[in-house]
């Protein structure tokens, strides 16, 4: 019996001047994104993920990736997902990457609305706020996928979720959790208060300290939303003030601080560990 790879005419594969390579490498941009309303995934966990939730319509894989993942060339096809042979040069055009998987999918666009996103009741909320590095968002959207976190909700003018390096990064939560991009942060308070949620504030200085077990086991055991700094500024002073409290992460050895991806772990994986607790 013939596998998967062997009846895909890699012979005959597309190169990096087909048309649907060319179009598809343009995703690779925020106003190609913008323009197509769509974007790619790269590698076996997103484009698994996106097969499965019926997010993408295109596969592409090389020789090599066909052979090491057929279950995700399978997949494809049961889902009615078209796949396409590709050459190496391709997968090259296709990647931000040194080394290209050489499996990719074209995706419709997966994000909510801010409004969508927060639900009935939500009871774990992140919101990255003014976030400029794709790696630390797609981190923190995996992050939260893995917690058991409601949602997302990037707030401010942010970096785009759907981005390669924030796909690649999330390692297939992007389509798992709902995501929502918002530019009005303070329209994004608004609707968190409007939840019922408590709103903290993670500071260097926050005026509770996340292992304080008072505060563990009275706040964060209600529905909490985490309020992420900018890599490099923090949080802007009027969502500070607007925040229910302020935490901050004790540090006890020689570092002088935490990165965002980091922070945001640590805060939600304690939230979910008192939310479990209390239940």
């Amino acid at each position: 019996m013939p596998s998967l790879k062997d009846d895909l005419d890699f012979e005959n594969s597309f190169t990096e001047r087909t048309p649907r390579i060319v179009a598809a490498a343009k995703l690779l941009k925020s106003q190609g994104r913008r323009k197509a309303d769509a974007f790619l995934a790269e590698g076996f966990n997103s484009v698994e993920a996106a097969v499965v939730t019926g997010a993408a319509s295109d596969v592409f894989t090389t020789q090599k990736a066909a052979a090491r993942y057929p279950e995700v060339i399978a997949a494809a096809r049961n889902m009615g997902v078209y796949v396409h042979p590709i050459s190496d040069r391709a997968a090259q055009h296709l990647s931000d990457t040194v080394t290209p998987a050489g499996l990719f999918a074209l995706c419709s666009p997966v994000l909510w609305s801010a409004k969508e996103v927060l639900g009935k009741a939500p009871q774990i909320v992140a919101v990255p706020v003014q976030t400029s590095d794709p790696g630390n968002a797609g981190t923190l959207i995996r992050v939260s996928d893995a917690i058991g976190a409601d949602c997302v909700l990037f707030a401010g003018e942010t970096t785009d979720p759907q981005g390669p390096k924030a796909v690649r990064s999330s390692a297939g939560s992007l389509f798992h959790i709902p995501v929502a991009r918002d530019t009005n942060f303070q329209a994004v308070i608004d609707r968190l208060k409007a939840k019922n949620l408590t709103i903290l504030a993670t500071t260097a200085d926050g005026e509770h300290s996340l292992d304080d077990g008072h505060f563990e086991k009275t706040v964060l055991r209600q529905p909490v939303a985490w309020l992420f700094g900018n890599e490099a500024h923090g949080l802007p002073q009027e969502l500070i003030d607007r925040a229910d409290y302020t935490v901050r992460i004790p540090i006890h050895g020689r570092a002088e601080s935490l990165n965002l991806a980091t922070a945001a772990s640590i805060c939600l994986y304690e939230s979910a560990k008192q939310r479990h607790t209390s239940s």
